[in-house]
């Protein structure tokens, strides 16, 4: 599957979100190892902290699936406005996915990658737990 074809994925998944407080919708579709595909909304809580975002989705699906290890995220808004993971979202990813994981995103010109490493600069891993 192409950039543009997961990218796709991934607007096709914020179709579903269930947004009644933000109104923005956010898609994601995350590719496992084997290749297959998982998309994940945004589905808001009225209190906002019990909300999940479109990649917590995604990856949940994946790991409830058997799934531990991914090739790369296509994040996009309905906006189409260049939205990145927030915070959260990429610590959870941290967890699974090594620093050198590509973070697909629809830029203003057009579709732009990130490193994992990158958006997420000295992250917390198991290693600094131990």
């Amino acid at each position: 599957m192409d950039d543009s074809d997961l990218l796709a994925r991934a607007r096709e998944a914020s179709e579903a979100a269930y947004i009644p407080y933000s109104e923005y919708a956010v898609g994601a579709a995350l590719v496992t190892a084997d290749g297959t595909v998982y998309t994940g909304c945004n589905v808001e809580n009225a209190n906002y902290s019990n909300s999940l975002h479109a990649e917590e989705v995604a990856l949940g699906a994946a790991v409830r699936d058997g799934h531990c290890t991914f090739e790369r995220l296509a994040v996009s808004s309905a906006a189409r406005d260049g939205v990145t993971p927030c915070g959260m979202c990429r610590q959870t990813l941290a967890e699974f996915c090594p620093a050198d994981f590509p973070v697909l995103c629809e830029g203003e010109d057009g579709p732009v990658t990130y490193l994992l490493g990158d958006l997420l600069p000295e992250t917390i891993t198991r290693e600094m737990l131990e």
